[in-house]
């Protein structure tokens, strides 16, 4: 019998039965009837068939005809570990219906029957695990009808399948098997059989009996048969989802949960179900603005899942068993591992909150670490390499994994006890290959060390602020469904908005848009009602200047700090020298080589001069005019009655806070009051000192870039303390050095009349021949504001300048 692409539906012969007085090895897998027919089921005298033609009549083919035939077992091993059923000559001849052709049993299972010359008439013989699958009993009669698998809707070729495999009896070996050589094996037994879910084989490899459960198949069609994968229907699991075996299908096997056989990974076939979903894509997982940080976290993590097992085995490599995300708050790292199971074929993700590990009563902490890992455990000693992907989301790691011996766990040695049982289940002595732990936290400092190490938690992937292309992502997501329904005005530009929200993260981002909605509702509440809506809400719509308004409503917890910068420079900038204008364009110079893409990672500069010349405020000026997405100021008059412990932990958070940004400057304001000097005995806080000596030289990483602008009167001091070589540059500051630089000041002001200007100009008397004042421009500032107090204010403005040149008379600069 033959199929339409003219291939024998067998190439077998038919072989003589054996001798049943004789053993064939198999006690524990054909049982006593099928080793022995004349022993609990013979064929002595058999009832004839209920129904059809007489027993050795020729039967026509393929006319849809009917037999009603009793069950009997399989005459011999031929048959039972050729996955074959056995029909009598008599009923069907192998003239007329071929050496092997496909029989429907009880109109749902198909299997290939070979006619033998002495079986009985009006029987057909099965297999233990043929009856098993076809829920057939021993006597039972059966439904046979000639199956042709080419007259069927679906298609007729196995693809591939997924085979459980495991030992059949009591012969077993330690020895692995190879799944390439195993899936030649199972081809040339059972080439041309049709397979479906569900079927159990029974199969003779290597002197040893193997059992095989046909988990689940994809078939194909003809054109396809060479590349199957390309013409899958998909995974089918119904028993009707036949397929004929080609020398093509591809086999994926597992081993049997309870059986001792050792399977060897492939290496030309990858895993069973690829943990990648083929028709994934990023923007499924409504995240934006981190393409690279998931293109890093799919190459550690994920892509030497996809490669063949048994291609790993040979790089002698194990995979990824830990990722830490880190970072500001904010960022989104919460909301990766809570989507990342969209990505994967994997298991559903366990989420694990820290705090919800800890518990109060002795070794329940532990033991909920444990639980974490069982069914991975135990999935793994029942398929080894094969086992399915376990993902563990441990969120706020920090809660439970602090550095052993800090006294987390409250004194009592639990937190120390967890992190050791975590370091026991993640690279113990059973290594478990099967699963993949993703912790998050926004304190990595405080993560205990050897969490961090390589075959733990070893990919650290920070989770940074998201630059403009990525805020223009996370907008764009936000703002979809506003888009969709039209209730967004065009005048809202999501480009324009992504270059105004620097150092926003992804979750001020969302404040904004919820902000910016705010606005657009309150246009359309009733005035002088508090829940009172008008009629033209339909009409609601979210407009640009909503959003405006709520970037002035919505700022950035890494953002600039506007407040402290412009108390620096109340009174703005007075250029009453060229020299001012100079400072700002060489500060303007350093902006610009630290701000540009690829530009100077560190550099800090030095202003210095007299007390109150104005050195803050053009520090300040500087930096507000750099358009730094991140700008923060350290003075003396924030850390008033701190300790040097507690300034040195607020001088290190600024810093470190800056070096999450990429572009920012921290301006350090009097560094001779930060280091609490004194000139009597020469005291200063070294350790305040070092600190800051350190930040100075610390560049920051992954492309960032920092620019350090910092103030002092005494630059004689850095020198002897060797501070000073710590910066780039320097700038010196000048004071109100002539009567010109003082009329240019005392006109801008509008306080005193052109009279009472001259008069002052007279009466002013220089600190030393050469006709300069001397005077810092902040002291003539507040000497003006004193003025104005007096009815005589240019006599005032006068004395008060006369007195502050006298205490200063001598050098203008240290």
């Amino acid at each position: 019998m033959f199929n339409r692409n003219n291939i024998p539906f067998t190439s077998r012969s038919n072989p003589p039965p054996p001798d049943p007085r004789r053993g064939n090895g198999y006690d524990a897998v054909i049982s006593e009837g099928d080793r022995n027919p004349s022993r609990g089921g013979g064929y002595g005298a058999p009832p004839p068939p209920q129904r059809g033609p007489a027993p050795g009549a020729r039967r026509p083919v393929n006319d849809g005809s009917t037999w009603t035939l009793r069950s009997e077992k399989s005459p011999n091993t031929q048959y039972t570990y050729g996955n074959l059923v056995a029909v009598s000559t008599a009923d069907f001849p192998p003239s007329a219906f071929g050496q092997e052709f496909y029989v429907l049993i009880n109109d749902l299972y198909v299997l290939s029957a070979r006619p033998l010359d002495s079986f009985p008439p009006g029987y057909i013989g099965f297999a233990e695990r043929q009856r098993m699958w076809a829920r057939i009993a021993v006597t039972d009669s059966v439904r046979v009808q000639i199956y042709d698998p080419f007259r069927q809707e679906r298609k007729a070729y196995l693809g591939s399948a997924d085979v459980e495999v495991g030992f059949a009896g009591k012969a077993r070996t330690d020895e692995p098997y190879d799944q390439n050589e195993l899936a030649n094996a199972v081809i040339e037994k059972f080439k041309n059989q049709i397979l479906a879910p569900g079927q159990k084989v029974l199969m003779d490899h290597r002197g040893i009996p193997l059992s095989l459960s046909i988990k689940t198949v994809e078939l194909v069609d003809l054109m396809s048969e060479k590349q199957p994968q390309q013409s899958a229907e998909g995974v089918a699991t119904d028993p009707t989802a036949r397929g004929i075996l080609t020398p093509h299908t591809a086999f994926n096997f597992y081993k049997d949960a309870k059986s001792g056989l050792n399977l060897k990974a492939s290496d030309r076939r990858p895993a069973a179900n690829s943990i990648i979903r083929p028709d994934f894509k990023f923007e499924d997982m409504g995240i934006g603005g981190l393409d690279s940080e998931f293109s890093t976290i799919f190459r550690r993590a994920f892509a030497s899942r996809i490669f063949p097992p048994g291609l790993i085995n040979k790089l002698g490599i194990q995979h990824v068993k830990g990722i830490l995300l880190y970072g500001v708050p904010g960022t989104g790292k919460t909301l990766i591992a809570r989507q990342i199971g969209k990505m994967l074929n994997a298991r559903e993700p366990k989420i694990i909150n820290g705090p919800e590990v800890l518990n109060k009563y002795v070794g329940q902490s532990e033991e909920n670490i444990r639980k974490m890992f069982a069914d991975a455990e135990k999935e793994y000693k029942e398929k080894g390499d094969e086992s399915a992907l376990h993902i563990i989301i441990f969120d706020e790691l920090d809660a439970v994994c602090k550095q052993r011996g800090s006294g987390a766990g409250g004194g009592t040695g639990v937190g120390d006890s967890v992190v050791n049982q975590l370091l026991s289940k993640l690279d113990g002595v059973d290594q478990l290959n099967n699963i993949l732990l993703i912790g998050m936290t926004n304190r990595k400092d405080m993560i205990d060390d050897a969490l961090l190490r390589p075959g733990r938690l070893e990919v650290h992937m920070e989770i940074g602020l998201p630059d403009e292309k990525g805020r223009a992502q996370i907008l764009k997501i936000h703002t979809q469904k506003m888009r969709e329904n039209n209730v967004m005005e065009p005048d809202v530009d999501l480009v324009e908005l992504a270059q105004l929200t620097k150092n926003y993260s992804g979750a001020e981002i969302s404040g904004l848009v919820k902000a910016a909605t705010s606005f657009a509702f309150n246009r359309h509440v009733k005035p002088d009602t508090i829940a009172g809506i008008k009629d033209d809400v339909a009409n609601l719509k979210v407009r640009r200047d909503d959003f405006l308004n709520a970037l002035e409503e919505v700022k950035p917890a890494f953002g600039v700090a506007e407040e402290q910068l412009g108390d620096c420079i109340q009174q703005g900038i007075i250029h009453f020298s060229d020299r001012i204008k100079d400072i700002l364009n060489e500060g303007n110079l350093f902006v610009k080589q630290v701000g540009e893409e690829g530009g100077t990672p560190l550099f800090s500069v030095l202003f210095h001069g007299p007390p109150a010349s104005g050195k803050t405020a053009l520090a300040a000026r500087i930096a507000m005019d750099s358009g730094y997405p991140f700008i923060r100021l350290i003075s003396p008059e924030d850390m008033v009655g701190f300790t040097e412990s507690a300034k040195i932990q607020h001088i290190t958070k600024i810093f470190s806070d800056a070096y999450k940004s990429r572009t920012s400057i921290v301006v350090v304001d009097n560094i001779e009051r930060l280091i609490d000097w004194v000139p009597i005995g020469a005291r200063f806080s070294n350790a305040v000192l070092q600190t800051l000596m350190v930040f100075m030289r610390k560049a920051p990483a992954n492309g960032r870039r920092l620019l350090i602008l910092a103030t002092t009167t005494e630059r004689r001091l850095l020198k002897d303390l060797d501070m000073y070589s710590s910066f780039n540059s320097d700038i010196e500051v000048p004071t109100v050095n002539t009567y010109d630089e003082l009329r240019y000041i005392l006109e801008g002001l509008e306080t005193f009349t052109p009279q009472e200007i001259e008069g002052i100009l007279g009466g002013i008397y220089s600190i030393d021949d050469d006709k300069k004042i001397g005077v810092g421009i902040k002291k003539i500032l507040l000497g003006i504001e004193t003025a104005k107090q007096d009815i005589d204010k240019a006599g005032r403005f006068v004395n008060v300048i006369n007195r502050l040149i006298d205490q200063d008379r001598g050098p203008a600069f240290s």
